[in-house]
């Protein structure tokens, strides 16, 4: 299909605003888009005229239609850029029904909507493009997605800064790794996320913290940002055993209950343990931390030792946290079901993992914004939704003199 002036300049006037101007707010990249989009939209609405009316326009031997195009219309659009003016081929019998802006039709955004929803779903922009040229006839550069994606930034900085609730009956933190690109190397990120559940057992995600290391450091310093943020108050942290994590907790919420993960202790374990065994040393420990009652849990954790002293570093990992096991037992089995292990979160991370496994991001922003998207259907699917058996948490929070004050303070 032949472009005309008015794409090529549009082309070069979009690519000098990237690399020469470098917009350096929302509002110069939306300026930016609206260049790109206008040729854009118009392209594919010259291919659609062509094959409506079966031959290009450049075409002069093979006129099969005795209609023909008829000049073009002027027409307002919507996109998330704001309003566009763009001119829409006509033909001489009004036969021609675009497909793309419908007529009567003004709000065009749903592309760039496909392209976010990609994104999201952790397409590359090399597979964005191909995918959208297969649909409409027309190819998007790689420039062009990231612009259209980056109109998600100053909601994800939105969201990064709100006020949180003022307290969380539950928090499991925990850390990921991605890579990114650092101009020619590739390093390791961790990636920060702390999941909360309110005392309606509603889950809620509180932020994303991006840093080059998982540090007793930097989790003081997010706690202090999401006190700073509103939360006066967490009944429980289920974390796992990065050295000073729970001191630093201690630290910013003096009341908070720590509570090592189980499932992380055991992988700890393992560690020590031939892989003919795990299955049955697993086994072993589940009577431990799932026994009915702390006399069980002692009892079963005694035979434990006994069974498995010959793998003494697996055992010296529960001997040094086994307060931890007991103290699940200073509540009810509903509780402990919640807090004994931070596998809430981890499944958070696990949906992540689907998004960034197609490799290093180029930045920081890049990464953020597919799973600030992620996040978005994520939360779409929690919504209205609660914990399993959360009355029977509620309760049994209830039932603690120490516990009792502070979930009243907040349900009032």
């Amino acid at each position: 299909m032949a472009k005309s002036k008015r794409d090529t300049k549009s082309a070069e006037l979009a690519k000098q605003i990237l690399e020469n101007y470098q917009p350096e707010s929302v509002e110069d990249m939306q300026d930016a888009l609206k260049d790109i989009f206008g040729p854009m939209f118009e392209a594919m609405l010259k291919g659609e005229m062509n094959n409506h009316l079966g031959y290009e326009s450049n075409d002069k031997d093979e006129k099969e239609t005795e209609n023909r195009r008829n000049g073009y219309g002027n027409k307002k659009i919507k996109t998330s850029t704001g309003e566009l003016d763009i001119k829409v081929p006509r033909d001489r019998d009004g036969s021609f029904d675009p497909q793309l802006v419908p007529k009567r039709k003004k709000d065009v955004s749903a592309i760039e909507d496909k392209v976010i929803s990609m994104y999201a779903r952790g397409m590359s922009q090399r597979d964005i493009s191909s995918t959208i040229e297969d649909i409409y006839g027309f190819s998007v550069s790689h420039e062009m997605i990231s612009d259209i994606t980056d109109n998600v930034l100053p909601e994800l900085e939105e969201w990064q800064a709100r006020p949180l609730n003022n307290c969380y009956a539950f928090v499991f933190v925990d850390c990921m790794y991605t890579t990114i690109r650092n101009q020619y190397e590739t390093k390791k990120y961790a990636v920060y996320t702390i999941l909360g559940y309110t005392l309606e057992g509603e889950k809620e995600i509180l932020g994303l913290w991006l840093n080059e290391t998982e540090s007793k450091h930097k989790w003081m310093q997010i706690f202090d940002e999401i006190k700073a943020r509103g939360v006066e108050d967490i009944f429980f942290i289920s974390m796992d055993g990065v050295s000073g994590l729970e001191e630093g907790a201690h630290a910013i919420f003096p009341d908070v209950i720590v509570q090592r993960c189980m499932v992380h202790l055991i992988r700890n374990s393992i560690k020590y343990v031939p892989s003919k065994d795990y299955k049955a040393f697993t086994k072993a420990l589940k009577k431990v931390y799932g026994a009915p009652s702390l006399k069980a849990c002692q009892s079963a954790f005694d035979s434990f030792q006994q069974q498995w002293a010959a793998y003494p570093g697996a055992i010296d990992v529960w001997t040094r946290n086994f307060q931890h096991v007991e103290q699940l037992y200073d509540y009810g089995s509903a509780i402990r079901k919640v807090m004994y292990t931070t596998n809430a979160v981890e499944s958070i991370h696990s949906s992540f993992r689907k998004v960034t496994k197609k490799g290093a991001f180029p930045n920081e922003n890049a990464l953020l914004k597919v799973l600030f998207l992620r996040i978005k259907e994520l939360e779409t699917k929690w919504k209205g939704g609660h914990f399993q058996n959360w009355a029977m948490v509620m309760n049994q929070l209830l039932l603690h003199d120490n516990l009792k004050e502070r979930v009243l303070k907040y349900l009032e």
